[in-house]
């Protein structure tokens, strides 16, 4: 009877100390909780660049998925069973994703999404200095989208600490730099440990008097297409508002979204049927879509990375008003080798 005694108690000793250090994690969750303003100034130039309106411009785009993500990993949010890669791969892909865009410091405008400042999943290393490094004739802006002290999922390993962000590099020195955050978050507790989603928005001076507004976004990935629908809204708000204005509006990034009509060429086994789309309704018709349909920007992640059985998409792209034009578009075929997005590169020319 003595040991039953015992054993209840130290049972009931467990079951209080789980409970007083979950309360305990809540507590601190909310105090330390990353709550942005809706609009954040990141940088004002007093003596911004001029470009001329009639020139062409070069624009990448590229979810470098925190150098985290390379073709040997699955992901337990997407239904694999990892969490972070080995260190000595996190380095490997750090160094290539830094390379490929030294080889390509010539493109004009360069957005990135998931770059790393100070996580567990990607050892701490400071991915935006690594890149910036790499970049050093761009002007570089960041804006945080995910700053949590630590995420318990999953419990027997969890990701830890994560300080992430978009970050936006730039030949040309902008008047303005903004980050704007975008509506609907996933409820309490969840969204004390989840990610606050934001685009960034660079304004630059044009000889006709006009801006060209460019924006790095990355919207949500894992609702039920309520969150996406709101933040989508939002955003359609703010360009249709820039281009009455009479500015050049140029919206890239990953949008975890198919744009409208899209229609792959890709092996039928390859397609991911269940990826949500951008309506075809959601703006008049003569705005631009601007994307390369031979191939895929995006696998799934449920497993590494086969090339005859990963389901692979289209879900980073650009958008144009109708004053701006493409005569180029490629995603560059990096086989998901450092991260599970491909790049995506454009030439543009304001009309």
């Amino acid at each position: 009877m003595k040991i039953i005694k015992i054993v209840l108690k130290s049972l009931l000793i467990l079951i209080i100390a789980a409970v007083l250090g979950f309360i305990g994690l809540i507590i601190y969750a909310l105090v330390t909780d990353y709550k942005p303003k809706e609009q954040e100034i990141i940088s004002i130039s007093q003596k911004p660049s001029v470009l001329a309106d009639s020139v062409g411009f070069t624009m990448l785009t590229w979810n470098i998925g925190y150098a985290g993500l390379d073709k040997k990993m699955d992901f337990f949010f997407d239904g694999g069973t990892k969490v972070i890669t080995p260190q000595e791969n996190c380095l490997e892909n750090l160094t290539e994703i830094g390379n490929f865009l030294e080889r390509n410091d010539s493109i004009d405008f360069i957005l990135l999404q998931e770059v790393d400042m100070g996580s567990k999943r990607s050892f701490h290393l400071n991915e935006y200095d690594t890149i910036l490094n790499k970049l050093k004739d761009h002007y570089p802006l960041f804006a945080k989208n995910y700053d949590v002290f630590f995420v318990p999922k999953p419990v027997t390993n969890p990701m830890g600490k994560v300080l992430s962000g978009i970050a936006t590099f730039s030949k040309y020195l902008a008047v303005s730099s903004y980050r704007y955050k975008f509506p609907g978050d996933f409820g309490f507790p969840t969204q004390l440990f989840w990610l606050d989603r934001c685009f960034i928005v660079n304004r630059y001076l044009l000889t006709n008097g006009k801006e060209l507004v460019i924006i790095n976004t990355h919207n949500e990935a894992f609702d039920e297409g309520d969150i996406r629908k709101a933040q989508m809204e939002y955003l359609k708000t703010f360009i249709l508002n820039e281009y009455n204005r009479g500015n050049y509006v140029i919206a890239g990034g990953d949008w975890n979204q198919c744009p409208p009509d899209f229609k792959p060429v890709f092996k039928e086994n390859q397609v991911n049927a269940s990826q949500m789309a951008v309506s075809p309704n959601y703006l008049p018709s003569e705005w631009k879509w601007i994307y390369d349909p031979t191939s895929p920007s995006n696998r799934s992640v449920m497993a590494a990375y086969d090339p005859a059985t990963t389901a692979t998409t289209v879900i980073d792209f650009f958008l144009l008003s109708p004053n701006i034009e493409s005569d180029f578009v490629k995603c560059i075929k990096l086989d998901f080798e450092y991260s599970d997005h491909n790049p995506v590169i454009m030439h543009v020319k304001l009309k």
